[in-house]
């Protein structure tokens, strides 16, 4: 029974090993950095530039429209300053006081 399931894992090995290009140890690795280094290169960057350079794009396009929504609000006072807190209505900031 022992031998059944060994086999098995050896087919599996050998049907990965066989998928993978048949290549085993050093070869194999540099393959891989080689395949992968081209994939970076010709799809994966040029897709991030593209994507980035989009952006910049809406970036200046949202800058550049004059009719853009920007909405204005005004700054709350603080409550100390103007007295609405209890006791602080005649204190000043000035040391001289």
């Amino acid at each position: 029974m022992a031998s059944g399931w060994k086999k098995s894992i050896g087919n599996v090995r050998s049907v990965v090993g066989n998928a993978l290009g048949g290549l085993r140890g050093g070869s194999n690795l540099a393959s891989w950095v080689v395949a992968g280094t081209l994939a970076y290169f010709l799809w994966v960057k040029p897709a991030q530039e593209l994507k980035r350079e989009q952006q910049e794009r809406a970036a200046l396009a949202a800058a550049s429209d004059r009719y853009r929504y920007v909405e204005k609000v005004k700054p709350v006072p603080d409550l100390q300053e103007t007295g609405l807190i209890y006791g602080n209505k005649n204190k000043s900031n000035d040391p001289e006081k």
